[in-house]
C-alpha cells in the first residue's frame, strides 16, 4: 500500500478534478469503441434473453444462414473481448491518475477511494434496480484490490496477469469439476451437479418470466431476486479474478506508456496485435466449433482432460484477443484518415458512465414485457441492429452534449460526490466554483 503520510495533510486543498482537456483522444475513442462492443454483447446475450431461454429455442433463432454467420462472428470477435478492453482501460486510467497525482505531489489514495465508493453506489443501484449484468460494482470492488499493486514492479504485474488470466481460471474450473468428486465421491458429485443445474435453470426461467411480464415492478423485482441468487454462485469469483487480471494489464500498459506514445511502441504493438490475433483465434476457434457441434446435436464432447483445457482457456483467449484489438486500434489511430473517423467515438468514451447506464434503460424498454416485449424472440442479427442503432444515436447525442457541457450527467454526479461539492457543468465555469442549484 502506498505511503501517503507526506502529503495527506494537503490532500483536501491540493487535490482537484483533472480537466477533461488532459484526456487522450485515443484513449477516449478506444473507450467509446469498447462501449459499442459491450452494448453488442449485452444486447445479444442478456437484454434479448438469449442467456435465459432454453437451448433449443436459442438454436431455432440462430438456424437461418444469416443468423449463423452473425452468431459466429459475434462469438469469435465480440463476446468477452470488449469487456477485456473496457477493464484494460480502467487499469490504464488508474495508472494515468497515479502518475498525475504524483507529478502534483498529492495523495492519490483518499481521492481514488472516494471515486470507487461512489462508483460502487452507482453499481449497486444499477445491479438491483435495473439489471444484474452490471459491471460497475465489480469494477469498484476489484478497484480496491488494484491498490495492492500500487507499487509493484512491472515484472510482478506481468506475473500476476499470467496467474490471474491463465492459471487461476483453470485451477478454479478444476476445483469445481473434481472437488466434489474428491469430497463426496463420483455418484454424489454427479447428483449435486444435476441438482445445481436444475436449480440454475429454474432461476433463469423465473427471471425470464419476470422480465416478460407487462409489469415494470414485477420485472425489476425478478431482476433483484435473480441478482441475490447470482451473487452466491462460485462463478462470480471467476469474474473478479478475470477483471483484476485485465485491470493489471491496463496498469502495466499505462506504466510503460504504450498508448501515450504509440509511435515509440509501434513495433511492439504490431507484434502484440498479430501475435495476439493468431494465438487468440487458435484458442477460441476450436471452442466455437465444439459449441456448435454440441448445440446441433452432431457430437457430444468427451469428458476428458483435453475438453477441460479447451473450455478452461476460452476466457484467456478472449483476453488475448481483446489486447490484440487494443493494439490494432492504437496503430490504426495513427493514420490521418482513420484518426478523424475514430475520433468521432471520443465523446462517447468521455461519457462512458452515462452512456453505459442509458444503454441499459433503452434496452429494457425494447426487450422487457412492459416495453416492446421482444425478449426471448429476437434473432442475433436483429439484436445487433438494435444495439448499433442505439450506439449511433449515442454518438450524436454525446457530441451535442459535450458542445454545451463539460461532462456527461452521470460523470458530473460522480465527480461532484467524489469531491464533495458540485462541479462546474457548463463550459466556461471555473473548475473551483460551485454550480448553482437553481
Amino acid at each position: 500500500m502506498p505511503d501517503t503520510s507526506n502529503s495527506s495533510s494537503r490532500a483536501g486543498s491540493d487535490v482537484h478534478p483533472i480537466d477533461f482537456t488532459e484526456r487522450s483522444t485515443l484513449i477516449d475513442a478506444l473507450r467509446g469503441f469498447a462501449l459499442c462492443g459491450v452494448l453488442l454483447s449485452n444486447s445479444i446475450v442478456w437484454f434479448s434473453g438469449r442467456a435465459l431461454i432454453p437451448a433449443a429455442q436459442a438454436e431455432a433463432l440462430a438456424r437461418p444462414p444469416l443468423e449463423k454467420v452473425v452468431s459466429n462472428i459475434f462469438q469469435l470477435f465480440v463476446n468477452q473481448k470488449f469487456l477485456t478492453i473496457f477493464a484494460f482501460l480502467f487499469g490504464l486510467s488508474f495508472s494515468l491518475q497515479l502518475s498525475r497525482a504524483e507529478a502534483r505531489g498529492v495523495a492519490i489514495l483518499p481521492l481514488y477511494t472516494r471515486r470507487l465508493l461512489v462508483l460502487l453506489g452507482f453499481g449497486v443501484v444499477h445491479f438491483f434496480a435495473l439489471w444484474t449484468g452490471d459491471i460497475l460494482h465489480t469494477y469498484a470492488l476489484v478497484g480496491f484490490l488494484l491498490l495492492l499493486f500500487y507499487r509493484s514492479s512491472n515484472r510482478t504485474l506481468l506475473t500476476w496477469c499470467v496467474v490471474l488470466l491463465g492459471v487461476a481460471p483453470l485451477l478454479m474450473a478444476a476445483g469445481l469439476r473434481w472437488g466434489p468428486v474428491l469430497l463426496h465421491g463420483a455418484e454424489a458429485a454427479n447428483a449435486l451437479k444435476e441438482m445445481t443445474q436444475a436449480q440454475e435453470g429454474e432461476q433463469r426461467a423465473a427471471l425470464l418470466a419476470a422480465l416478460a411480464s407487462d409489469s415494470f415492478w414485477m420485472s425489476q423485482l425478478g431482476n433483484a431476486r435473480f441478482g441475490l441468487e447470482l451473487l452466491t454462485r462460485p462463478t462470480q469469483l471467476l469474474v473478479l479474478i478475470l477483471t483484476l487480471g485485465r485491470f493489471l494489464l491496463g496498469l502495466l500498459a499505462g506504466r510503460l506508456g504504450v498508448l501515450q506514445d504509440v509511435e515509440r511502441h509501434r513495433p511492439w504493438l504490431r507484434r502484440i496485435g498479430w501475435g495476439g490475433l493468431v494465438l487468440g483465434l487458435l484458442i477460441t476457434f476450436p471452442g466455437l466449433v465444439v459449441l456448435r457441434l454440441r448445440n446441433a446435436g452432431v457430437w457430444t464432447p468427451p469428458d476428458n482432460l483435453g475438453m477441460f483445457l479447451l473450455n478452461g482457456f476460452q476466457d484467456l483467449g478472449a483476453s488475448i484477443l481483446g489486447v490484440a484489438f487494443v493494439s490494432f486500434f492504437a496503430l490504426i489511430f495513427q493514420r490521418e484518415w482513420w484518426r478523424r473517423v475514430l475520433s468521432l467515438l471520443a465523446p462517447v468514451g468521455r461519457m462512458a458512465l452515462t452512456n453505459y447506464l442509458v444503454q441499459t434503460v433503452v434496452s429494457l424498454c425494447i426487450y422487457d414485457g412492459w416495453g416492446l416485449g421482444l425478449i426471448g424472440s429476437t434473432a442475433v442479427s436483429r439484436s445487433a441492429v438494435f444495439a448499433l442503432g442505439i450506439f449511433a444515436v449515442q454518438v450524436g447525442m454525446s457530441h451535442w452534449w459535450l458542445k454545451h457541457f463539460r461532462f456527461g450527467p452521470a460523470e458530473w454526479l460522480w465527480r461532484s460526490l467524489t469531491y464533495g461539492r458540485a462541479q462546474p457543468l457548463r463550459h466556461g465555469a471555473r473548475a473551483n466554483s460551485v454550480v448553482s442549484t437553481d
